[in-house]
């Protein structure tokens, strides 16, 4: 998904460089991607959140009563935690850049 967003905000980079485009086919077909990544975005969200609050839960765990095996959970979540954030980052900014794209496409509709 990463490498998707990330080939389609250029390829609409590219978009914007031109003109005489019929801008208001390609609004539309913006605003459908970005639905499409806003879905991605909020699934995301509540992916990455629900391991926060699994990592906080078991790190309360582990500072009551510490086991070998609550440590390595502990330690597990983190590892996959942090690919998480990464990830919902990258979504989060993209479609943050794709809403000026898309304010840039409709100051061309206009002209």
């Amino acid at each position: 998904m990463e490498q998707r967003i990330l080939n389609y905000r250029k390829y609409i980079d590219e978009l914007l460089q031109q003109d005489g485009l019929d801008w208001e086919a390609v609004i539309r077909e913006h605003l459908i991607q970005i639905s499409f990544f806003q879905h991605e975005r909020l699934i995301h969200l509540i992916v990455t959140v629900t391991f926060a609050l699994l990592e906080v839960i078991v790190i309360g765990l582990c500072v009551v009563s510490f086991t070998l095996g609550v440590g390595l959970l502990a330690l597990g979540l983190l590892i996959l935690l942090i690919p998480y954030i990464r990830h919902y980052y990258i979504l989060e900014n993209e479609v943050q850049k794709m809403y000026g794209q898309y304010d840039k496409m409709v100051e061309k509709n206009k002209l």
